[in-house]
């Protein structure tokens, strides 16, 4: 909880009076916990050293939001080559159970559905089922190259079906 003066008397302060809304923000976002509970450490680690004790929680709460988007950027661009930084407010009265606040299954679902067959089957191998790459070649009778070049252009394409809402036929 924010100090009598505005501030934070501590880094735990700030952690605790934050860390909820950071995580269910990034958890929206991702839609899977382990990679929200990485970049919500990620977010603190990096506001660490800059933030001050001594800013209002309003303050705080701003520069925490604009470096959960940095961090977020930097997730997207690594993940799927381009950068997704739109992070709007979230209710912070929102219901605690992490489905109701996000509808990143739903929007994974549909995306997958929207894919080619061979698109959507390395992508369920890899990310739904956790197989290396080189397993999800195997299982598809294709070579490892072949796999990752796969993987690549499955999610470039779900990204872009993201952007313009085209259906699959429209994409083929």
């Amino acid at each position: 909880m924010p100090a009598p003066d505005g501030g934070y008397r501590d880094w735990e302060a700030v952690y605790q009076d934050n860390v909820t809304w950071v995580y269910r923000t990034l958890y929206a976002r991702v839609g899977n916990r382990a990679d929200a509970e990485d970049l919500t450490a990620e977010v603190f680690l990096a506001a660490l050293g800059p933030l001050r004790l001594s800013a209002s929680a309003a303050e705080v709460r701003a520069y925490l939001r604009a470096t959960a988007r940095t961090v977020l950027a930097a997730h997207w661009r690594a993940t799927l080559g381009r950068e997704i930084t739109l992070i709007e407010d979230l209710d912070v009265t929102a219901p605690d159970s992490e489905d109701a606040i996000s509808t990143a299954p739903h929007r994974a679902a549909a995306a997958l559905a929207a894919l080619p067959d061979h698109y959507r089957q390395i992508l369920e191998l890899r990310f739904l089922q956790g197989r290396s790459i080189k397993d999800s070649a195997a299982e598809l009778g294709i070579s490892v190259a072949n796999a990752k070049v796969l993987q690549h252009r499955a999610l470039r394409l779900a990204a872009q079906a993201n952007d313009t809402g085209k259906t699959r036929e429209e994409r083929l």
